[in-house]
């Protein structure tokens, strides 16, 4: 029996009520699916009372975290130092995390993850499952039942309303939201009564978590704040209206946001800080210094830094780097269509092939050419943990491959471009005129720079001429239509960044892929650069593979 008849066997034997739901994710990620995604399937299962290894409650209800005893504000201010300063609160437009952290604070999901992948009830009562009768044996609908007394820190009632309010807005093309491709799966959003709301898919849905679930695509939005058109979609980003524990009390644009407790906020002893100062328009060094050496700040996210540099921070300092594990990678994305040519008002045109990258013996050299060892070892921490070649899908056991291996091979470089007809003219080569001359731009931090300055040193050896750029990282992931430095436009042929799905189940991290019926997901004027497709990239047996999911 091969790994698919067994995986629909342990299915049988879930539905039949044979195991329990320990069991069942013991035996799945057994068999290759992973935890993490074992545990998220688990979410669609129903498992019967004579099978239950523990109270189904256990697996819905809110738990308190040991916060039972503190007291609301006691813990004073709290510093973040996110060196990627917020340029904006709308989730919904987001195309970066620390809009994403900075909405996180104000907007909330109906469900939440846990580390494990499981959900968590957060705007509603109880987790839909099979077994409660909130999500359809079929998977083709699921309702939420919304917790009572839940007010927007205006003092505004939550209801139903606002969730399908906040659906018809994601996929709304005038909105440009980033998240649509989440809510891409639902035929209608109904509100039974203002606390009750019916999610209805095209066909069934294994993955009916991922609509209004987790803080990257699941946020709430207020139907009356939508309603206000233009005014509203300022309120998202400057001023936002949301259920979660702070409000907004000043925001400078890629600066700082300072915020205090959301007098609304419905548990009575949270949130703990009184306030929270978040900095931004700092360097990656310097937010990793102010808390681990100096100690002015109390937490620090994602300082890229090398270990070495992270060593003398520590050393005699007031704190340490903790890391936790990640499905994200850094790498480097190439542009499939040309940057440089305009069509129609706009560059990175999608119908307009790149001059070489579109050739896949540019690519292959590139590739063969990238000396990923010393980047990983030197600037970062390297294997297990920052290995030298990653996968884009890694961390999601199921959907791992293994074929993790890579060759770095400049001789090999060479002679894929000679072969292809790309030969040197003094130290550049050229093809029919064009010749390999490319940008390779990334955010403002020393790694980063340290990592560019040897690709740039590998990819001349091999007969390309590389301009290095620089940009501010709140410019570079500033979401605004008109930010022609930003990454979603792709004015450049090579960018470097920071990627990674953001649920179990990766359906819109795969999206970054997909092109769409006529390229209507590829990044574009027409969308307001909202398409996931970032890279143009189009491959139709790709776009089968993805639609079947």
């Amino acid at each position: 029996m091969g790994k698919r008849e067994l995986v629909a066997a342990l299915f049988e034997d879930a539905r039949a009520g044979r195991i329990d739901r320990r069991a069942f994710v013991q035996r799945a990620a057994g068999l290759g699916l992973g935890l993490t995604m074992a545990t998220a399937l688990s979410n669609s299962l129903v498992f019967t009372a004579a099978a239950q290894d523990s109270d189904p409650a256990a697996l819905t209800s809110r738990p308190a975290f040991g916060t039972d005893q503190q007291e609301r504000g006691a813990g004073g201010e709290l510093r973040l130092l996110q060196w990627q300063a917020v340029t904006s609160f709308s989730t919904h437009n987001s195309t970066g995390s620390k809009d994403v952290l900075g909405g996180s604070l104000v907007y909330e999901p109906l469900l939440n993850y846990l580390p494990d992948s499981s959900l968590l009830p957060n705007l509603v009562k109880d987790v839909p499952s099979i077994e409660n009768g909130l999500l359809a044996e079929d998977l083709t609908s699921v309702t939420y039942n919304l917790v009572e007394g839940i007010f927007w820190n205006d003092g505004t009632p939550f209801t139903a309303h606002d969730v399908v309010a906040t659906w018809a807005w994601i996929v709304n093309p005038e909105s440009a939201a980033t998240t649509s491709g989440s809510y891409a799966s639902i035929a209608n959003v109904e509100a039974i009564d203002d606390l009750t709301v019916t999610i209805t898919f095209a066909q069934s849905n294994l993955a009916w978590f991922l609509p209004f679930t987790g803080t990257n695509v699941g946020v709430v939005y207020p139907k009356h704040i939508l309603e206000l058109g233009e005014e509203g979609r300022v309120t998202l980003r400057t001023a936002p209206v949301g259920t979660g524990p702070y409000k907004v009390e000043s925001f400078v644009e890629g600066d700082n946001a300072q915020l205090v407790i959301n007098d609304y906020y419905r548990e009575p002893n949270k949130p703990f800080f009184a306030t929270v100062n978040l900095k931004g328009n700092v360097t990656s060094d310097a937010a990793a210094r102010g808390v681990i050496q100096l100690g002015e700040w109390d937490f620090a996210w994602n300082p890229q830094v090398s270990p070495d540099v992270l060593r003398d921070y520590e050393n005699g300092g007031a704190g340490t780097g903790r890391f936790s594990p990640s499905p994200s990678f850094e790498g480097v994305q190439l542009n499939f269509s040309d940057p440089n040519a305009e069509v129609n008002g706009q560059r990175s045109e999608k119908n307009t092939p790149h001059p070489f990258l579109t050739d896949p013996t540019v690519r292959r050299a590139l590739n063969l050419a990238s000396d990923r060892e010393i980047i990983s070892s030197e600037f970062y921490v390297g294997a297990p943990d920052e290995p030298a070649a990653r996968n884009v899908v890694n961390g999601i056991a199921s959907l791992e491959s293994p074929n993790t291996g890579y060759l770095f091979d400049v001789e090999a470089a060479k002679a894929t471009l000679e072969e292809a007809g790309w030969v040197l003219n003094g130290d550049v080569r050229e093809k029919d005129g064009v010749r390999l001359e490319l940008q390779l731009v990334t955010t403002v931090n020393s790694v980063r720079q340290d990592t560019q300055a040897v690709l740039k040193s590998n990819w001349e050896e091999i007969g390309f001429e590389v301009e290095l750029v620089e940009i501010d990282s709140a410019i570079f992931f500033d979401s605004s239509p008109g930010n022609e430095q930003g990454w979603y436009l792709f004015y450049r042929d090579t960018q470097m960044l920071t990627i990674g799905p953001t649920s179990p189940f990766p359906f819109d991290f795969l999206g970054y892929w997909y092109a769409g019926p006529d390229g209507s997901n590829i990044a574009q004027q027409e969308n307001d650069w909202s398409g996931s497709n970032i890279q143009r990239f189009r491959n139709e047996e790709y776009d089968q593979l993805y639609e079947s999911l």
